[in-house]
């Protein structure tokens, strides 16, 4: 039987540091027009406390979307010591497109996964470039849709990209702006013959669009001022958002466990969307009472948010490169390892993954 196996990993990580101190001179908003009574200091202490954040990475002025993907994709392909000229198809998963510094417009055309195919200087036409937005669970859906493609034998090697920069999307005057972060990663998925099952074992995924399409949305600024203008930020109902990923996300995890005939005990690592370090606590918590499970296993989530934030669709390729690459040093992964991979984003939208290493 034909699996789905990961040959390679690549990630990039903007090197402009963003301390929540840096957000002190920030004049911050509670609604449209409604300016935040409590002082900066006090918004910064909160944060934290409730999303573990303590610094996030940007891009630098003259970088896009598509240029850190392009470092990500390069990375990923040497990590596998493939031809590119082999790949089958490049799927790249944002949400925003090209967003430039001087101009905050969305730059979709010609696709950011057609310009970095472009950038690696592909030559064939077989390998077939489309974007995928799908929130921040973009970039698992687009392994999903990998291992589809591998399984009915049309790919036997696929480039998923998962790249975003919120930093310019993201409304200076709401507090929530401090939870964005910029960043991308990437895979190469093979596919491999096996007896046994290995790589992707099973998938699940969901939209929730009737009651929660709008928690997540673009709209003006809090304030209107000449730095806003008449741009659309990311806006986001986080106290709905949050109950709603609790409710949902960890039956969405023991579905595709249940699928795939692997119980909680046999996951060596839980590696989910980093959205807020307090809530993926409390899903992983959640998942575990499922199984009437109540002392969770030592060190089965790895965390990256408190110094990169969230990157919507980059999070959890760059935290599985950064893993496999032993440069998040409390952590692991070694073979014969079952994984299981979640995301939660706007849709609402939240997917699974099984994966045996």
């Amino acid at each position: 039987m034909i699996y789905s196996i990961i040959t390679g990993t690549g990630s990039y990580i903007p090197t402009r540091r963003i301390k929540n101190e840096d957000f002190l001179s920030h004049e911050f908003y509670e609604n449209y027009d409604k300016k935040l009574e409590k002082s900066n200091q006090e918004v910064i202490d909160k944060f934290i406390e409730i999303t573990t954040i303590a610094e996030r990475r940007h891009v630098t002025d003259d970088l896009v979307t598509s240029d850190i993907a392009f470092f990500a994709a390069e990375e990923a392909i040497k990590n596998a010591n493939i031809d590119k000229e082999e790949l089958d198809y490049i799927i790249f998963a944002h949400n925003f497109g090209d967003v430039k510094f001087d101009n905050r417009r969305t730059d979709i055309v010609p696709t950011l996964a057609a310009r970095v195919k472009h950038k690696l200087e592909i030559l064939s036409p077989n390998a077939v470039a489309y974007d995928l937005p799908f929130g921040c669970p973009g970039w698992l859906q687009a392994v999903i849709q990998a291992d589809y493609y591998i399984k009915s034998g049309d790919a036997k090697k696929i480039l998923v990209i998962g790249a975003d920069v919120l930093s310019r999307i993201s409304d200076p005057h709401d507090r929530d702006s401090m939870l964005y972060a910029d960043g991308a990663g990437a895979i190469i998925l093979e596919g491999k013959e096996s007896d046994t099952p290995i790589g992707i074992l099973a998938h699940t995924t969901r939209s929730d669009t009737f009651a929660y399409s709008q928690m997540l949305h673009m709209g003006k600024s809090f304030k209107q001022d000449e730095v806003t203008g008449e741009n659309l930020y990311l806006k986001m109902n986080g106290k709905r958002l949050y109950q709603y990923a609790l409710d949902t996300v960890p039956q969405a995890i023991k579905a595709c466990l249940d699928k795939s005939n692997t119980h909680i005990e046999d996951i060596s690592k839980v590696l989910i969307h980093q959205a807020n370090g307090k809530m993926d606590d409390a899903i992983l918590k959640r998942l575990y009472a499922l199984y009437n499970i109540t002392e969770m296993p030592h060190n089965v989530m790895p965390m990256s948010i408190s110094w990169l934030g969230n990157s919507s669709v980059a999070t959890l390729p760059t935290l599985l490169d950064l893993i496999l690459k032993d440069n998040l040093k409390t952590h692991t992964i070694n073979p014969g390892d079952i994984l299981v991979f979640a995301s939660v984003g706007a849709g609402m939208n939240i997917n699974a993954v099984t994966y045996k290493v």
